[in-house]
């Protein structure tokens, strides 16, 4: 059974902007600093578009880690989907919305759904270990967003 991960986030700043930060490699690798993050993409741009392939490489829960990762949906400044195509998960579809809200900040979710191997020992593991991480890493993501999209919004 799938473990579901969802976080929401108010941010002070247009959903264009949030959207364009989510999808910079750049941005996201300097938001998880503390796991030695490094992404490369498939097309060498730091921005992502739909189908480009991005392979992150990081160390997790003391573990070294490798996913890529796939825009399977693009649709901005509204939402993008990523999934993974490579590595460890079963299966790992993360879904990022945007909504306008009035006064011009954004509702901003994350929707992570994922599969661990290993059958009944790795659902587990999934729920119990993984899952809480993975929210962890997503609130300090959205913090960091939040914190560039604010000063980005910000006027001189």
């Amino acid at each position: 059974m799938p473990a579901l991960i969802e976080i929401v986030s108010v941010i002070d700043a247009a959903p264009d902007v949030v959207f364009d930060l989510e999808l910079d490699v750049d941005v996201h690798a300097a938001s998880l600093r503390g796991s030695q993050e490094t992404a490369t993409t498939s097309t060498g741009r730091r921005l992502l578009t739909l189908g480009d392939e991005v392979t992150f490489r990081a160390r997790h829960l003391g573990l070294p880690w490798c996913m890529t990762s796939r825009i399977t949906v693009y649709e901005r400044p509204h939402r993008f989907v990523d999934e993974q195509t490579r590595g460890p998960f079963s299966a790992f579809r993360h879904e990022h919305h945007f909504q306008g809200l009035d006064g011009g900040g954004t509702r901003m979710t994350d929707r992570v759904t994922m599969s661990a191997p290993w059958g009944p020992l790795g659902a587990v593991a999934a729920r119990v270990l993984v899952a809480p991480y993975l929210r962890r890493l997503l609130r300090q993501r959205a913090a960091h967003i939040r914190s560039l999209a604010e000063a980005h919004d910000r006027p001189a």
